[in-house]
Formats: C-alpha cells, sequence, structure tokens
C-alpha cells in the first residue's frame, strides 16, 4: 500500500492546483462581459455565419490528424522499447527495426503523395 502513496499525494496536488486555478481566475480575473463573450465560442470576437450543418472541413484536416497519431504511436512504441533494450537484446532489436522501417515506408508515401505539402 505504501507504494501508492506518492500517486495518490500527486493527485492531490493536481486536483488541488487545478480547483484553485479555476477559483482564482474567478476572482482575478476581468469581468468585462459583452454580447459577444456570451457566445458559444467565448472568445470575445464576433462569431461569423456558419452554413446550415456546421459547413465543411477540409479533407487535409483530416490527414494531418491521422499522421499525428500514426507518428506519436511509434514514439510511444520507442519509450518503453529504449528502456527495456538491454534485456530484449537481439530479438527486440530486429523487432523493432521491422517497425521503423515498416513506419518510414509510411512516412515514404504519404510524403510521396504529398500528404506533408500544406497548399
Amino acid at each position: 500500500m505504501n507504494l501508492y502513496v506518492p500517486i495518490v499525494v500527486l493527485g492531490a496536488l493536481a486536483l488541488l492546483f487545478a480547483v484553485g486555478s479555476v477559483i482564482m481566475g474567478s476572482f482575478t480575473g476581468p469581468k468585462r462581459w459583452n454580447r459577444a463573450r456570451l457566445e458559444a465560442y467565448e472568445c470575445g470576437i464576433e462569431p461569423t455565419p456558419q452554413p446550415v450543418g456546421g459547413g465543411r472541413f477540409p479533407v487535409k484536416y483530416y490527414l494531418t490528424a491521422m499522421l499525428f497519431i500514426v507518428f506519436d504511436i511509434e514514439i510511444i512504441f520507442l519509450y518503453p522499447w529504449a528502456v527495456a533494450f538491454d534485456h530484449m537484446g537481439l530479438f527486440g532489436l530486429v523487432e523493432m527495426v521491422l517497425f521503423i522501417v515498416t513506419v518510414l515506408i509510411a512516412y515514404a508515401y504519404v510524403w510521396r503523395r504529398g500528404g506533408l505539402e500544406w497548399d
């Protein structure tokens, strides 16, 4: 049970900081309310009229999001491998080389198809 005490303390500190930040922000923040600030976006800028249905997002937005997820997952797999590299030996090295080669092939494909262009 003693192993969980630091985790509980860290969670309590995070909760205390979050609640304290919200409370202090409400006390010390500006109180200038207007019609634009009370709109759904709450950023103070007058919203532009939206078409019925909310409009369409460009496909590039979704492609960029998917690319971010793919390469983020690669990094998530690389961290535990780097930590346990000494224990896995040659098998771990071969597996990670195959994984990185697969991701690099996907990266080259996306690059060749123009998925990284922002035009």
